[in-house]
């Protein structure tokens, strides 16, 4: 069985471009005892695989020149020398950008089409979903009445951020791109406000969309999106950090004065938490809930879904690109076949 992949032809020096990747055609081994055969039908796009592009310290290991690009994906099982699994199961596995691939049967996990569209096990019911879950409720811990700010929020976790802030009785306030996204939060999110970063009056509408300050940020963006809203936080406020997206692309420090002292301060003087967390860690704690909670809140509307799909591996690479821009709206998958 042949494989088309896409995988890393050299390191993007800021943001990728058409150089970053390359497609290859390779012949995949028989599958063993214990062993399936995929044929993969959606991958997911995540901002997190930039970083897997760069050999800088982190908490997994780049992808390695001519090695096909990770990610989750979504596929059907063509053959099977595994005793739990069958011909035409569909199941969740982790192997990246290419059209079919052999796993460990006991390394991929079986989705039930009847609870929910497969393509929920890469969004809303995988990883993103569960990132907005366990940042939200253990680190950010929102209590009714408070207000709960998250920027990229069309996307699939700031999204799922603010609807399931709701549902605990607080306030949402999203951050997005374009005045379009923005009516999105409200309209089809149920966001209780929206602010558009790019407005000349940024900084104006966040200030009049948090008149009590801001209890809780969930950190996805950085950059000076996050420079004014860490100026709003109360004292008390917690800060789960999930990504830095307006850095991703960076080759340098930024230039300016040196402002940590003022913000450490800050942080010191109004007992503000902030922790950085990785999604594997989660899954530790509060998996079980995750797995009862965000069906049941799907199935009775508390939590609503957008997905952006793309078709073709080829397209892959832009796509990718434009996510980091933030080009997409929702959870971005590409349909592979």
């Amino acid at each position: 069985m042949q494989s088309t992949q896409i995988v890393l032809r050299q390191r993007p020096v800021g943001a990728p471009n058409a150089e970053t990747f390359e497609v290859r055609t390779s012949e995949l081994p028989d599958i063993q005892d214990g062993e399936v055969l995929l044929a993969i039908r959606y991958l997911s796009l995540d901002p997190y695989m930039r970083g897997r592009l760069s050999t800088a310290k982190s908490y997994a290991a780049p992808v390695e020149i001519g090695q096909v690009m990770v990610g989750a994906t979504v596929g059907q099982v063509l053959a099977t020398r595994h005793e739990r699994l069958h011909e035409g199961d569909w199941v969740v596995s982790y192997s990246g950008w290419q059209t079919h691939a052999v796993e460990q049967g006991d390394m991929v996990r079986k989705l039930d089409p009847s609870i929910a569209p497969v393509t929920t096990a890469l969004g809303v019911l995988g990883m993103p979903g569960m990132t907005a879950y366990w940042g939200l409720l253990e680190i950010g811990r929102p209590q009714p009445g408070e207000t709960v700010v998250v920027a990229a929020a069309t996307g699939p976790v700031g999204s799922a951020v603010g609807q399931i802030a709701r549902i605990n009785g607080a306030r949402a306030v999203g951050i997005a791109g374009v005045p379009e996204k923005c009516r999105l939060l409200v309209d089809t999110f149920g966001f209780d406000a929206a602010v558009d970063h790019r407005a000349p009056d940024f900084v104006d509408q966040l200030v009049a969309a948090t008149p009590d300050g801001i209890d809780v940020n969930f950190e996805n963006v950085g950059g000076s999106v996050f420079d004014a809203v860490q100026r709003r936080l109360n004292p008390g406020a917690r800060v789960p950090l999930c990504g830095l997206v307006s850095h991703y692309n960076d080759t340098a420090m930024p230039q300016g004065p040196d402002r940590l002292p003022g913000f450490l301060s800050g942080l010191l003087t109004r007992s503000i938490l902030v922790q950085g967390f990785i999604v594997d860690i989660a899954r530790v704690s509060r998996a079980t809930n995750f797995w009862t909670d965000m069906p049941a809140w799907i199935g009775n509307g508390g939590v609503t879904y957008l997905e952006d799909i793309v078709s073709g591996i080829e397209q892959a690479p832009e796509a990718f690109s434009g996510l980091l821009q933030g080009a997409n709206t929702g959870k971005l998958i590409v349909q592979v076949s």
